[in-house]
């Protein structure tokens, strides 16, 4: 397990660009699946936009990735869930003590 955490240099390649990072050794395939995505998504723009400089396309690269995290996080909120739960859980036990009453 201790091989795991070692640090390991790595270059990841952006819009044409090296950029060397020292990361985790368990990070690597993260880190090298981010920066295709990246690149994907540059890639994309750059079709879709001809003609715009390279700091609009990264722009606008960054702003789609945040979008798209920014969904993942509302997907992944478990507390609007586990607020419904408890909403549910008093109204059945409302519901309960009503029904012992009677």
């Amino acid at each position: 397990m201790a091989g795991e955490n070692k640090k390991l240099r790595i270059n990841i390649k952006i819009d044409g660009r090296i950029y060397p990072l020292h990361i985790n050794r368990a990070d690597e395939e993260r880190y090298r699946l981010a920066a295709k995505m990246v690149n994907e998504t540059v890639t994309k723009y750059r079709e879709t936009f001809r003609g715009k400089e390279s700091q609009d396309i990264l722009a606008m690269t960054a702003f789609q990735i945040a979008i798209s995290n920014t969904e993942l996080q509302n997907c992944n909120d478990s507390s609007l869930f586990i607020d419904e739960l408890k909403n549910l859980n008093d109204d059945i036990s409302d519901f309960l003590k009503e029904k012992k009453k009677k």
